[in-house]
């Protein structure tokens, strides 16, 4: 369980110079007057409350079921807005959700609170929300904190000495994040499937929110992770510089046509690369076709090759998958046929589920 949070009292007025000064003077141990004050690092806040509530299994995301007839999302907040050093909020919502978010701010007069859409994983909503932090997207209205802290929506639980200890440790560090100690049994099963040992408990510990990172070396680390290229669309030379920055996600986009040879060419170049020998790298070849213009056995015939060719750059623990969309259709089937092309290809990057290397799906 997580310790519920303290009551640190109002903050020292409304000036962004009183909120400094606070942070700085928590930054600084007891009885330390004498010594140099260090600086106090801008720290912002990222929320990802994009949830369904699918694992759930209610309607509402649990973001927004109300605990004592207030949204459990407000809570989260109020929690974090109370700490005066963390300067601006921002939270990654749903579209649908976007208007219903707006009204809890106002209700309950949650202040330093930014909204950004919410993408499809997780790690897009993170993503989002670091964008309007950072300084070179063209839209960005926040100004780039020095220390972001990343925190689940849906756990209020959160005192302010231990965000004081993870940013404190993130700034000095890098990263860093709540641990505890392990309380329930964790096995290690060997290749078939069996119980093979379990892990001594003393030995290991669980990662627990809130996490922090240095601004820039989070920001970095999600562009890479998300970073997506279309090989059918990208010269040559602009691939080669993609691999070399360790990209380890590939959508290759083959528009009006069926032909293999442009994923061919980027595995080829995957496999030359041996970044596949660190960490599994999933490719998926998209193809737009239009059904009316070629036969459907034809199309299929050209496109059943992945399967084989999947097994072979599998050894290279390349993860190659294809996916197909047609059209023409009206134009309300195409988008659904699109938004379920854009939850396979994240699902795929983000599951890397070996079992479905090889499959054509259909969206």
């Amino acid at each position: 369980m997580e310790p519920r949070p303290a009551a640190p009292g109002p903050c020292p007025g409304d000036s962004r110079g009183a909120e400094e000064a606070a942070a700085a003077s928590s930054l600084n141990p007891a009885g330390a007057e004498a010594q140099p004050r260090r600086r106090a690092p801008a720290v912002a806040a990222v929320l990802p409350a994009g949830g369904s509530g699918e694992r759930m299994g209610v309607p509402t995301p649990k973001q927004f079921c109300p605990i004592l007839e207030r949204p459990l999302i407000s809570y989260t907040l109020q929690a974090l807005e109370r700490v005066c050093w963390i300067k601006d909020i921002v939270v990654a919502v749903t579209g649908e959700n976007m208007e219903a978010m707006k009204r809890i701010i106002q209700k309950y007069q949650h202040q330093r609170i930014s909204l950004v859409e919410a993408g499809v994983t997780r790690h897009r909503s993170i993503f989002n929300g670091l964008k309007a932090l950072a300084e070179d997207q063209p839209d960005s209205k926040l100004s780039k904190p020095e220390v972001v802290i990343i925190h689940d929506a849906v756990r209020p639980f959160v005192e302010e000495d231990v965000l004081l200890k993870v940013v404190t440790a993130a700034k000095e560090h890098g990263a860093a994040g709540a641990i505890r100690p392990l309380v329930s049994t964790v096995i290690s099963p060997s290749a078939d499937g069996c119980l093979d040992h379990s892990l001594e408990r003393a030995r290991h510990r669980a990662s627990e929110m809130p996490q922090a990172f240095r601004f820039d070396v989070i920001y970095e680390a999600y562009q890479q992770h998300v970073k997506v290229t279309s090989g059918a669309l990208c010269p040559a030379r602009d691939l080669e510089q993609i691999i070399l920055e360790q990209c380890y996600n590939y959508v290759c986009v083959n528009v009006m046509s069926s032909d293999f040879e442009e994923t061919r060419k980027l595995l080829n170049m995957l496999e030359e690369s041996n970044l596949s020998i660190l960490y599994p790298i999933v490719v998926i070849s998209v193809y737009f076709l239009d059904y009316k213009s070629v036969p459907f056995d034809e199309k299929m015939e050209s496109l059943i090759q992945i399967r084989e060719y999947a097994k072979e750059v599998k050894k290279r623990n390349i993860l190659l998958s294809g996916l197909l969309i047609y059209f023409p259709q009206d134009e309300q089937k195409l988008q659904a046929s699109l938004r379920q092309g854009v939850t396979i290809i994240a699902t795929l990057i983000k599951e890397r589920n070996s079992g479905l290397v090889g499959q054509l799906l259909v969206a």
